[in-house]
């Protein structure tokens, strides 16, 4: 099983940025595909981003050219740089593997896009 932490989120005016991180537990955290979810209230979680253990990268489309993902595996830790965000950005972040694995869901990060 692969415990997650997610920080850095924080409330930012539109067009500005944010770098989250997420910390992994475990020396199975390199093996496995990870990504950046969120959930916006009302809303079902979707997923933002992923990545491969090569590295090999993947995005929604709403945040194409706006998002980069990446990851440190011998640290256990992958970030998400967020640029140029949007109040539709607005939502609580999570990262998990993908496929999700049910009980590695942490209590995400929240990110608040508004003036």
């Amino acid at each position: 099983q692969v415990q997650l932490v997610e920080s850095g989120g924080g409330l930012v005016q539109p067009g500005g940025s944010l770098r989250l991180s997420c910390a992994g537990s475990g020396s199975l955290f390199s093996f496995y595909v990870i990504g950046w979810y969120r959930q916006a209230p009302g809303k079902q979680r979707e997923l933002v981003a992923r990545i491969t253990v090569g590295g090999a990268t993947n995005y929604a489309d709403s945040v194409k050219g706006r998002f980069t993902i990446s990851r440190d595996n011998p640290k256990n830790t992958m970030y998400l740089q967020m640029n140029s965000l949007k109040p539709e950005d607005t939502a609580t972040y999570y990262c998990n593997t993908h496929p999700s694995l049910p009980d590695s869901w942490g209590q995400g990060t929240q990110v608040t896009v508004s003036s």
